[in-house]
């Protein structure tokens, strides 16, 4: 069955839906006669699905009903209006034996992966059947995996090492990631190494994406920017059926490092929004792509050609002080390379060592043919003095952001004069995600005539996926509240004439608004996101191209009372990490900042449940709010949760792009 529809059909033909009522006729499509799905208007006034007209178009060059000659290129979307109105046509869920509920049609595919016990009972029955003597809750390792990791070292300090393995080492993740998934060093409980311990794989892609009309959406949700803890651009979900879905390279948890040859690791998320929201028939993407844990060793050593050796000494206080260094390993590349410095740390203050340099020696042992692992070991049982010997080639990172924020255009296949990279790797003025109360509340009491309509229309209700709370996606300029001008696209509502709104669902929230809106009078509760500093891009432009709804970054600015938290429950083995790594956390310079999740990794237990997200705000550990915590105390608290762990968090819509 479909997990977006619920029904048997084959995979590239239309989804089937269950309509509770007589659609319309101006709704249908003539060439399937089913209610529109991705609707295509013709130059010629005809309206048809959008696979339907496809398909068509792949054996004849004229209309199906007036027989003009067409091309599938001379076709476009139809208006928004139509859009919205083919999804809120009701329909029945499939499931009728175990599930009596009607909804919109674009939220029957929340409903059966969320709420609905047919499609649920229906994967269970699935999955018995594909694993009859599976065992208890674990799943079975994926194909060719020789060790599974054990759970993670997390020194007390926050994050030291981390050991990943990486296409390339010219990749800024910007932001350090707390060592939950991919540990630099571990010991088994008897004391022994592990020296089969495997790494996180990571590397970078380069992706041409094609567009037939150069206005259609990518089809994809990210979240992150400069301006929040995540620091990358990080693709938090891919919509079905979209151009990214099609093309089949882009997942979720991947990074987005350039956009059409322009650095974008260091963007803030709306300037990052605007770049991969420009049109054009071709998009190139660099994207960085965690491929899961690997225990296989490079085999060839680099040469030091162009290159200079560099003596750095780092001096810890105690032992168990970070360095705040995270280092990787190559795939085509023997040795060890630092992908990122983490701010604050005590390489990154130091100044000296910089992302991509390749670690010949730390304390006079030989690493060229090293691992992330055995560095660590090296670091971890050094008491003070740390001296790396390191080979630099200038002139190969990413561009850097420079003090005004703005953006570098410098791609990692350029190279530059030379002259070292130190030089802006610390970003002091950079502007950092703080949790403010960045809204304004606002009462707006009209008088209208009793037939004439508000004019708006919403979005979000908590049986939404993501729980939103009610907001405007659009003010029509043939009602009282356009008239009025107070109310603007993206506000929340709160209440309409007294009667709460922040707790209804889309359904309820519309039958509120509509009741009241008969009224001679009625009074508006909302509260205005404003997004400091950041200035959403002028998307009205776009609007035919987008179903409109709020930026990701939009909604970290609202107050926690309208945050709709979820539980969600994470098991594994005894030899298994989480799967997932974490920013943010209280800092001395920032202050109190959110947890969030940055990275999920390829098969481990946080991948395989699915319900976690990147960009996820951490709200509290088993209980345990985690408000004020830094990231040493709430790493050791998640390393201490053997099997199982409980995560409240708070999931935003990333912004769609």
């Amino acid at each position: 069955l479909c997990c977006e529809c619920g029904q048997a059909h084959p995979l590239l033909d239309n989804h089937l839906y269950n309509f509770q009522d007589e659609v319309d006729d101006e709704l249908i499509c003539h060439i399937c006669l089913q209610p529109l799905l991705q609707p295509m208007d013709t130059p010629c006034g005809h309206t048809y699905c959008f696979k339907c007209l496809e398909n068509f178009m792949q054996e004849y060059n004229f209309c199906p009903m007036d027989r003009k000659k067409l091309s599938f290129q001379q076709c476009h979307k139809s208006s928004l209006l139509v859009r919205n109105l083919l999804d809120k046509l009701v329909v029945l869920c499939p499931f009728r034996a175990e599930c009596q509920q009607t909804m919109q049609r674009c939220e029957l595919e929340a409903h059966l992966q969320n709420r609905c016990p047919g499609f649920k009972k229906y994967k269970s029955e699935l999955q018995r059947k594909k694993n009859p003597i599976s065992k208890g809750r674990e799943d079975p390792p994926a194909k060719g995996e020789t060790n599974t990791p054990k759970d993670p070292e997390v020194p007390s300090g926050g994050s030291s090492l981390v050991a990943e393995s990486s296409g390339a080492a010219v990749v800024s993740l910007g932001t350090a990631e707390p060592g939950l998934v991919n540990p630099a060093f571990e010991e088994t409980e008897e004391g022994e190494n592990l020296p089969q311990r495997t790494s996180l794989v990571a590397e970078t892609t380069t992706i041409e994406i094609h567009r037939e009309d150069p206005e259609e959406e990518l089809g994809m949700r990210i979240v992150g920017g400069k301006d929040t803890p995540l620091g990358n651009i990080v693709v938090q979900e891919v919509l079905r059926d979209s151009v990214i879905a099609a093309d089949g390279r882009i997942a979720p948890g991947d990074h987005i490092l350039e956009v059409n040859g322009v650095n974008i690791s260091s963007v803030t998320h709306c300037q990052a929004v605007s770049f991969l929201r420009h049109p054009g028939p071709v998009l190139h993407l660099m994207v960085l792509q965690e491929k899961g844990f690997s225990s296989k060793t490079a085999q060839q050593d680099s040469s030091s050609t162009n290159r200079e050796v560099i003596h750095v000494t780092l001096v810890k206080r105690d032992r168990s002080e970070p360095l705040g260094i995270k280092l990787i390993r190559k795939t085509d590349e023997a040795g060890i390379f630092i992908l990122d410095l983490l701010e604050g740390g005590l390489a990154a203050k130091n100044g000296k060592l910089s992302r991509n340099d390749r670690v010949l020696s730390i304390n006079g042992q030989d690493l060229r043919q090293g691992t992330p692992e055995a560095a660590a070991q090296i670091i971890q049982t050094t008491e003070s003095r740390v001296n790396f010997v390191i080979l630099r080639q200038p002139g190969v990172q990413l561009g850097e952001p420079v003090e005004d924020g703005s953006t570098s255009n410098s791609s990692s296949s350029s190279s530059s004069n030379g002259g070292s990279p130190v030089h802006h790797r610390r970003r002091p003025d950079q502007s950092h995600y703080r949790r403010k109360s960045s809204y304004q509340k606002k009462t707006v009491a009209i008088k209208k005539e009793p037939k004439e309509s508000l004019g708006i229309t919403i979005g979000g209700g908590r049986d939404n996926k993501n729980k939103l709370p009610i907001y405007v996606t659009s003010v029509q300029p043939i009602g009282c509240l356009f008239r009025d001008g107070r109310i603007k696209r993206g506000d929340v509502l709160l209440s309409i004439n007294g009667i709460d709104l922040t707790h209804l669902n889309y359904y309820e929230a519309v039958s509120a608004l509509k009741s009241n809106a008969a009224s001679h009078s009625v009074t508006l509760k909302a509260l205005e996101i404003l997004t400091l500093n950041s200035p959403e891009p002028a998307l009205d432009i776009r609007e035919q191209g987008f179903s409109w709804s709020p930026l990701w970054i939009t909604w970290l600015g609202l107050p926690s009372y309208l945050h709709c938290c979820q539980d969600i429950v994470l098991s594994k083995g005894n030899l298994e990490s989480w799967g997932f790594s974490i920013v943010g956390g209280f800092e001395e310079s920032k202050g109190n900042q959110p947890f969030f999740i940055k990275t999920i990794v390829p098969g481990t237990p946080a991948f395989r449940d699915r319900k976690l997200k990147c960009g996820d705000e951490i709200v509290a550990v088993n209980g345990v709010p985690a408000i004020g915590m830094s990231n040493s105390e709430l790493i050791p608290m998640l390393k201490e949760q053997r099997n199982k762990v409980t995560l409240t968090v708070v999931s935003w819509p990333g912004s769609l792009v």
